[in-house]
């Protein structure tokens, strides 16, 4: 059997997989079995964010896999002293957690915030989270009861209560839901990913800083797709003057391994103690150094060549016929177009680039570091394909 009927056979039905088998890559440019080059504006969904191959990351990665691969969290270990010190140090949060995914991530923030309304109230009377209807925040059972799509919320409940849904931009719907439920946070991400590139708007921001403050909730922002510089920004809160008290990231933070991070802020540093949550492979050396080396390198220059291609993509596209809409900041764009996005995809796949999806639009993803020349020449494949 080939690679693809072996997985069909043995791999769980989970994922509706492009008939395309990746075998090597450079940066923003990936290669499959045939040889066949493509132009990646997906990055493993913001995942590797210098792309494929990046020398500086392997050597971090190699050298810490020549120390020691793994220790328990009985432990200490250099990369996960320093992660945590620099995570703070650019964002003013005072303690980190350290998981394995964007869903352990966020579980770690429903829990603190949880364990923190147990220890200010006494009991469990003030549980529940607000979260936006539209949003994304995973698969675990907890994570999808706080995803605030009804497509979710199917088959495999029951779901874990204690989360209220309100309209994402209706502040006075946000008021009424604060004022009749005892509440202890609320959730959110600055640009709904998963929900369709879907971007917050200042006033609706503004306007959850001030009844936080009135109503003495912590504000959680989800940054696991929206962090580690991919909207222009080291994360995505930083666009909006919002110092969160709970934020969540992973996705790009190791630039390809696995790594979650739930950073707590001042009110809640100490809401975690000893034995209140844990992780196997969190704080992982590996995944810990590349993540220090991704960290290191997003700088103010980073962020001013992503702000630059991001406006390269809009000008070229706001412009042409069949764009609907662009939404999405820095290099985390969505892209509503006349013909069916799925469509779309699968004739650039054919002319070698791959683009992503959500809901009804395009999505792009680049590496951060995409070179212009490769850049131009995908989107000006795409601009061909959106005007066939």
């Amino acid at each position: 059997m080939n690679i693809q009927q072996i997985d069909d056979q043995f791999i769980a039905n989970t994922y509706h997989r492009f008939p395309i088998q990746i075998v090597r890559g450079n940066g923003a440019e990936l290669f499959d079995k045939d040889g066949k080059r493509y132009i990646d504006l997906g990055s493993g969904i913001a995942v590797n964010t210098f792309g494929v191959g990046d020398e500086s990351w392997k050597s971090a990665v190699i050298s810490q896999l020549n120390k020691v691969q793994h220790t328990s969290n009985y432990y200490y270990t250099e990369p996960c002293a320093k992660l945590a010190e620099m995570l703070c140090d650019r964002t003013g949060m005072k303690k980190v957690f350290f998981s394995n995914s964007g869903a352990e991530a966020n579980e770690c923030a429903i829990k603190a915030a949880r364990r923190y309304a147990f220890l200010k109230y006494g009991d469990e009377s003030h549980h529940n989270i607000i979260t936006l209807k539209n949003s994304f925040h995973g698969r675990t059972i907890t994570t999808l009861s706080a995803t605030g799509q009804d497509a979710f919320h199917k088959e495999f409940g029951p779901f874990t209560p204690g989360f209220i849904y309100t309209e994402p931009e209706n502040i006075e719907q946000l008021k009424q839901l604060v004022s009749q439920y005892q509440c202890t946070a609320i959730m959110l991400e600055v640009i709904q990913g998963e929900g369709g590139v879907c971007q917050l708007s200042q006033e609706y921001i503004n306007a959850i800083k001030k009844l936080a403050k009135e109503k003495q909730l912590l504000i959680i922002v989800d940054e696991v797709q929206t962090g580690n510089g991919r909207t222009g920004k080291l994360y995505g809160y930083m666009h909006y003057g919002l110092q969160p008290d709970i934020i969540s990231t992973a996705k790009g933070l190791a630039g390809g391994l696995p790594i979650g991070a739930t950073l707590l802020g001042e009110k809640v540093q100490n809401a975690l103690g000893y034995g209140t949550h844990g992780s196997t492979f969190g704080g992982n050396p590996i995944s810990c150094a590349a993540a220090v080396n991704i960290l290191s390198r997003i700088d103010e220059a980073l962020m001013e060549q992503v702000q630059k291609k991001s406006n390269y993509i809009k000008k070229e596209l706001s412009y042409i016929k069949g764009v609907v809409e662009i939404s999405g900041l820095g290099l985390m764009l969505g892209i509503k177009t006349n013909k069916p996005a799925d469509k779309i995809i699968m004739n650039c796949m054919e002319k070698g680039v791959l683009i992503l999806s959500a809901k009804d639009k395009l999505r792009l993803l680049p590496p951060l570091n995409i070179s212009f020349s490769l850049l131009e020449e995908a989107i000006t494949i795409l601009k061909e394909e959106i005007l066939r």
